[in-house]
């Protein structure tokens, strides 16, 4: 095989994988342009999104102020891509996105925005749920919990 050819296959199996993660919060500035960029693809008949969002919960008498999400980021992008392939091979989608806060996300801020898209509604809705619980279950990401007094727990994913 060709030097060439190596490097074409290569760059064509990297345009296939989306960079998900964003440093810091989800802005609704930037999930409003998102939403607002499919306005002309007019064979999309429904959209669903997710928007999971920092609790300030109370913890042993403590309250969470923000959460510091890390990740092996390598090993989480690659998950997220098999996500993504297994939601197009399952559902009839027009498109996806998935974006995924890195570093720390203040309490009533945005860490994760899937967002999905298809003809008809009951696809986009079971797609978008599949597509958080595949994250929620397989994509080694880690979120410190910190507490007003600086301390912190590790989170523990809940429903």
């Amino acid at each position: 095989m060709d030097k060439n050819h190596k490097q074409k296959t290569r760059s064509m199996s990297e345009k296939r994988k989306h960079k998900v993660f964003v440093n810091g919060a989800i802005t609704p500035g930037f999930i409003a342009d998102s939403i607002a960029k499919h306005n002309s693809k007019t064979n999309i008949g429904a959209h669903d999104i997710f928007l999971g969002q920092v609790r300030n919960d109370s913890i042993g008498g403590k309250t969470v102020q923000a959460i510091d999400y890390s990740s092996y980021e390598e090993m989480a992008e690659e998950k997220f891509h098999e996500i993504r392939e297994k939601t197009f091979g399952s559902f009839q989608l027009c498109c996806m996105h998935i974006y995924h806060s890195l570093g720390k996300v203040k309490a009533g801020e945005i860490s994760l925005f899937v967002f999905v898209s298809s003809q008809h509604r009951t696809a986009a809705f079971e797609a978008c749920r599949f597509v958080v619980e595949e994250i929620k279950a397989n994509v080694p990401i880690f979120g410190k919990e910190i507490f007003e007094d600086e301390s912190y727990i590790w989170k523990e994913n809940k429903d």
